[in-house]
């Protein structure tokens, strides 16, 4: 038996390019390793979400130590009225001469809490009914499914409104429970519809073969799973309590005498503060609703950005973008891809 000399040769030249790409890469793993070894809080290296986090702080310090730290009782009454901002009064005065910056510092804590809480409770409810909703099925399914839906069509704020302004008292903690009622559904149908897709899937059939039990299914290998679902669900509604709870301080439902930072826009309003040309007395106050909801906003861009892969990529490979000359614009999301001399 012969073979052909010339087969052997083209054999031989088609097997060797073959070669180049898994050498390229390996000495693009090898440099990659040697540069930044394995990429750890992948989530904690994005800028968005540092920025983010670290505004939320800021503000979560000040609700702790705001009271403490208060130059002066944010109700007591002085001469100084409607003073602008000073080495005395660092935000100004209002009509009755109280101190803005102190009322913005004491209003800070009822204004985190109302929304921790709402968020809180909101998402607990939402993790609750969707995943249960979700891996049951059936009539269960349906049942929860119909009641998510019917908060869903219900308008928030408005039902919120109403609530609100039939109880007796209405406490931060009161407020932020109607928000956390009327605000699950939301996040109930997205991890309703995420469980769908994950009860099938392999790993959850290997569990359920061994004889795992239901609850140890849905704690140790759905809701891992869902984490970044549900933090991002959690982020959302915290922003959406704190504007509710500022939207009815604002239009003077809830108790006046507790500080936060719709009181102090309410008073500047109710008391012509634009008219007067006292900008120091709502500024800070929209200045602070504006960084709050900016971080809980660049927050949520960081999930979204350690979840999805093309984000992530595009994240890790910020520098590289840069020195190409690549500025990825805003609705886009760019495949990063080596260049030739990393390939080489």
């Amino acid at each position: 038996m012969t073979i052909d000399t010339s087969i052997v040769e083209e054999t031989n030249e088609l097997a060797r390019p073959s070669q180049a790409p898994a050498t390229g890469a390996l000495s693009v793993a090898s440099r990659r390793s040697k540069r930044g070894g394995p990429r750890k809080f992948l989530f904690l290296r994005n800028a968005k979400a540092l920025t983010g986090l670290a505004i939320l702080a800021f503000f979560l310090l000040i609700a702790i130590i705001g009271p403490w730290i208060a130059p002066y009782d944010p109700s007591a009454r002085s001469d100084d009225v409607l003073q602008p901002p000073s080495w005395e009064h660092w935000f100004g005065t209002t009509h009755l001469g109280q101190d803005v910056f102190s009322q913005i510092l004491v209003g800070t804590r009822g204004v985190i809490v109302v929304g921790f809480v709402a968020g809180i409770v909101a998402t607990t409810i939402g993790v609750i009914v969707g995943v249960t909703a979700g891996y049951v099925g059936g009539l269960g399914d349906e049942s929860l499914s119909v009641l998510a839906n019917v908060f869903l069509v219900i308008p928030q704020l408005p039902l919120i409104i109403i609530i609100a302004g039939q109880l007796p008292t209405v406490g931060g903690v009161t407020v932020a429970l109607v928000i956390a009622i009327t605000g699950w559904a939301w996040g109930a149908r997205v991890l309703r519809a995420q469980t769908l897709s994950l009860r099938r899937r392999d790993f959850v059939e290997a569990a359920r073969a061994n004889g795992e039990r239901t609850w140890r299914i849905i704690t140790a290998e759905i809701l891992p799973n869902l984490t970044a679902i549900i933090a991002a669900g959690f982020v959302g509604t915290v922003g959406f309590a704190v504007l509710s709870l500022i939207t009815l301080s604002f239009i003077g439902i809830g108790n006046t005498g507790e500080w936060n930072w719709g009181t102090v826009l309410y008073q500047a309003q109710s008391q012509l503060a634009l008219q007067r040309g006292a900008w120091w007395w709502f500024v800070p106050a929209g200045l602070c609703i504006a960084l709050l909801g900016m971080s809980l906003t660049l927050i949520n861009f960081g999930i979204d950005e350690f979840v999805n892969p093309r984000l992530r990529s595009t994240g890790l490979n910020a520098k590289t973008l840069r020195k190409r000359g690549i500025r990825p614009r805003i609705g886009f999301t760019p495949v990063v891809r080596e260049a030739k001399e990393d390939r080489a």
